[in-house]
């Protein structure tokens, strides 16, 4: 593959007399590492971060002139507003290295390597900037291209890290917890399978109340916090409580006992977007003969028909980071592959007190595109008899009860569904 068919064709670059202060503005603009130097189209030098960060400190001779007064750490952060005055030309490296649109990409990240650099002018005949080209864009290619989306582990393992971390778990319990409860009293429930059970707050309810609970999720991260948050519990509490992780396809099939309910809160099912059916099936046969089946699954044709796909922009802090903002942003691409899957963005970015907003990362997760009719067929054929359907109201950070109000498709947030056999 040559450096052409993964560069940028739209590059930011700077000219000599550019000042160090707008050249900076482009860096943290555009989050790079930074651009090349033109003398018009022609491809001069080359300025980084680095080459910035360098003016902080003194020259050899500045220092040998005066040691003390130049050596002086915090001193040297107030050269910042006389840096920012210079021109791009005082500071940039003009020893470029380039490559042409015809170079392959190993050959040009080999230049990266033995060069320490990030990023290539791409050229051409005559020296002129055409192109760009970062170890992103060759790692993205190269490995990224053929990874699976990330509908594993890796997902809230990412997310245990920020998004979960700031959920108003309290305000959801109180409201979930109420439903659930009057469900398992008509169902005479005492044993529940929790999957995906996340960081185990349904869970160690559950267990204080006097339930046998399993919880099994597949993220390391999600069953570690469980684990910690368990230890509140009593201990005949903790003996009926028991988290695990493990793929739901492996750990399923091979649980002895049977359960009386079995959930899937939180929009579990359809982050299993080829097998959600195999799981439903695995897991009603792990019931016990007067089981139920809960499941809450986010609506997705409201997303779609109503939000101009955009399920949610909210911003939280995070008690363990007080001095952090964050913001959440989370929207859906239309279904494909013959309405059967549908992809998930979330994007998380951070800001320190209130300086500058930066990402922090961004995750595509493939769901099953999954309705009230899909979950009516799935459970119809799996022997369930009573399938009850309900919706339920959600803003990104306050929760509502779970089976109050009748699911309406373009009002509900969620599809909550009980099914009895």
């Amino acid at each position: 593959m040559k450096v052409f068919d993964v560069m940028s064709k739209n590059v930011d670059f700077v000219t000599t007399d550019t000042k160090v202060k707008d050249v900076s503005l482009l860096i943290f603009g555009r989050g790079i590492n930074g651009v090349p130097v033109c003398k018009g189209k022609k491809v001069v030098g080359f300025i980084t971060e680095r080459d910035i960060l360098a003016n902080f400190y003194p020259s050899i001779s500045e220092y040998a002139e005066d040691p003390f007064n130049e050596g002086n750490f915090e001193k040297m952060e107030g050269k910042v507003d006389e840096i920012f005055e210079l021109t791009a030309d005082k500071i940039m490296s003009t020893q470029v290295t380039s490559v042409t649109p015809n170079t392959p990409i190993l050959k040009a990240q080999s230049r990266m390597f033995i060069e320490k650099v990030g990023r290539l002018p791409v050229v051409d005949k005559k020296g002129n900037l055409i192109g760009l080209i970062s170890k992103g864009d060759i790692f993205r290619t190269l490995v990224g291209n053929k990874l699976l989306f990330t509908e594993n582990e890796e997902y809230n393992d990412w997310l245990s890290k920020t998004y979960y971390a700031s959920v108003d778990i309290k305000d959801r319990l109180e409201h979930e917890i109420p439903d659930l409860l009057k469900v398992f009293t008509q169902n005479e429930v005492k044993t529940i399978l929790d999957i995906g059970c996340g960081t185990g707050d349904h869970a160690i309810d559950f267990a204080k109340r006097g339930f046998e609970v399993v919880g099994i999720d597949r993220s390391k991260e999600m069953i570690r916090e469980a684990n910690r948050r368990k230890q509140v519990l009593s201990k005949e509490a903790t003996a009926r409580l028991k988290f695990y992780c493990s793929d739901l396809e492996g750990f399923i099939p091979k649980i002895k006992t049977t359960f009386d309910a079995v959930l899937f809160m939180g929009n579990t099912i359809s982050h299993n977007p080829y097998n959600y059916k195999d799981l439903i099936k695995e897991a009603s046969q792990k019931l016990s003969d007067h089981g139920v089946m809960i499941f809450q699954i986010t609506n997705f044709d409201k997303i779609l028909k109503t939000k101009n796909r955009i399920l949610g922009f909210n911003f939280a802090t995070n008690k363990a980071e007080v001095n952090k903002e964050y913001a959440f942003i989370e929207f859906y691409d239309n279904p494909s592959d013959h309405n059967k899957t549908i992809l998930k963005t979330f994007a998380v970015l951070t800001s320190d007190g209130g300086k500058r907003w930066k990402s922090t990362g961004v995750r595509n997760s493939m769901m099953a595109y999954l309705n009230k009719d899909k979950m009516r067929s799935a459970l119809k054929r799996d022997g369930f008899s009573k399938i009850s359907v309900y919706g339920g109201f959600f803003d990104g950070r306050h929760w509502d009860y779970l089976f109050r109000k009748s699911f309406r498709v373009l009002e509900s947030d969620w599809l909550n569904v009980i099914a009895v056999k």
